[in-house]
């Protein structure tokens, strides 16, 4: 009797959801990617913010002058159009671009695990999205509108100059540099704990406070550097002007 009921009972199905499929150690494109995405966040895309925030944009403290120089420094390095291409542009594209793909991909729940890690890996999308817009206009103004910089670096100072003197612009400015240094420096500490660099729960703890300070430093040099800009008086812009303005600098020395 048993088994004659058990035989008409109705089959129970269970349907699965279908969802991402699980990493598998050094298997799939899948994972090659977000390594090749999370390498190229250090190298050369992060690289390239180290240098720009700590070393070019920092030489605004010293005036006008340093910071041309370092302008012309970098406008005379060799074939610079296809290093800019190759270790600048195409990697923030692919950086930015497959990181909005894994946002998609991803299901945030912030608000159902409030968990500071949470927030942290929230806030890690938010900032590079912020940042990739920032960087990609700051990129488009600096090198392919208006006067050429790196045929009159000599102007490059009253070109910035002239963008962070406007409320909104300085603003822009400010949102995006905060929102570069964060996604940077929390970037660093995420790299290391996937590659293993800094393996152990505690050592990760003690590792993300250092990024933390690290994020603090990018932001307090940026925006000394932006602070320099608008203490310092207008620079002229136009070629000519610059000129001008550099002869009668020198006649009143």
């Amino acid at each position: 009797m048993a088994s004659a009921a058990s035989s008409t009972a109705p089959a129970i199905t269970h349907q699965i959801k279908k969802g991402v499929a699980p990493l598998r150690v050094g298997k799939g494109t899948s994972f090659a990617l977000r390594r090749l995405h999370s390498l190229a966040g250090i190298v050369p895309v992060g690289a390239f913010l180290f240098e720009h925030i700590l070393i070019s944009n920092s030489t605004a403290l010293s005036g006008p002058e340093a910071y041309a120089r370092q302008v012309t420094f970098l406008a005379n390095l060799p074939l610079v159009f296809f290093l800019e291409l190759l270790f600048i542009w195409l990697p923030i594209a692919f950086h930015a671009l497959y990181g909005f793909y894994i946002w998609y991909r991803g299901d945030g729940n912030v608000g159902e695990y409030p968990w500071t890690g949470n927030w942290m890996y929230t806030a890690q999308r938010w900032t590079g999205g912020i940042a990739f817009i920032y960087i990609i206009w700051h990129i488009w103004t600096m090198r392919f509108t208006g006067i050429d910089l790196h045929m009159y670096p000599n102007a490059s100072f009253g070109k910035v100059q002239a963008e962070v003197f406007q409320p909104a612009l300085f603003l822009f400015y400010v949102v995006g540099l905060v929102a570069a240094s964060w996604h940077f420096a929390y970037g660093i500490w995420l790299f290391c704990a996937k590659w293993g660099i800094v393996p152990g729960r505690h050592a990760q703890k003690r590792f993300l406070t250092v990024c933390v300070c690290f994020f603090f430093l990018l932001t307090g040099v940026g925006l000394a550097s932006l602070a320099a800009f608008r203490s310092r008086p207008q620079q002229p812009v136009e070629p000519g002007a610059v000129a001008m303005h550099q002869m009668q600098s020198a006649e009143s020395r």
